[in-house]
């Protein structure tokens, strides 16, 4: 078959696996849409006129978790993904989603979620280069140096990955109550921050004790010099 014949077949080809896609998404979502307004008559007339969620949800992008696991209603979750959960100070994609849950939406409660099995974590426990992923996993290679001691006492390798991922969300615990609207809103006594772990063998989560940050005082600012004097 001629190149010109043989390019215009897969491009037939692709053309038609996409239209048979778009019809699958469209039937499902056709399915969820009358499945939800039945089980909520009200719901989507209430979203129509805005959101108030009372949870900011920070979770990793894996296809295999997200806040569906705590089994609330469209509008109730504010969410925030990326590859093993990480909230570095640096990320204005991750300050901004802090500071409109925060400051906007007036969030309740800020939930960290990581979940065993994390590949962004076992990648930060190797040392084979990944690109540009490297940058954003040095992040979480700062999580391992800082616990290298009890990690490396850890010989079963699955047992090491899934302490990584407990300590990993810890940290990022730490760096969300450290970010300005955080530090404001505990200070007003009105948020909470969680930590927990998504089991992907269970679909159970599980909260996990979050020691006080030793240097949480460092991040302390005040609006003016007589409060810097106390």
């Amino acid at each position: 078959m001629p190149a010109d014949d043989d390019h215009e077949s897969h491009s037939s080809e692709a053309s038609s696996d996409d239209g048979h896609f778009v019809q699958e998404i469209l039937a499902r979502n056709d399915a969820w849409a009358t499945r939800m307004s039945t089980a909520n008559p009200a719901l989507f007339a209430r979203n129509a006129k805005g959101q108030s969620p009372h949870v900011l949800w920070i979770g990793c992008s894996d296809s295999r978790v997200g806040e569906f696991c705590i089994d609330l209603l469209p509008g109730s979750v504010f969410v925030h993904r990326n590859i093993a959960n990480l909230m570095p100070y640096g990320d204005l994609s991750s300050l901004s989603v802090v500071q409109f849950a925060v400051e906007t939406l007036r969030v309740r409660h800020i939930v960290v979620c990581g979940h065993y099995d994390c590949g962004g974590a076992a990648a930060a426990l190797g040392t084979k280069s990944l690109g540009v992923l490297d940058h954003w996993l040095k992040h979480l290679r700062d999580v391992r140096a800082e616990h290298k001691d009890e990690l490396a006492a850890i010989k079963d390798p699955k047992s090491r990955l899934n302490r990584l991922v407990e300590l990993n969300v810890v940290a990022q615990v730490h760096h969300v109550r450290r970010m300005g609207p955080v530090v404001e809103a505990l200070k007003q006594g009105r948020i909470s921050v969680y930590g927990m772990v998504y089991d992907v063998s269970s679909g159970h989560i599980k909260p996990l004790e979050v020691p006080q940050d030793t240097n949480e005082l460092d991040y302390l600012l005040y609006s003016d010099d007589e409060d810097f004097k106390h």
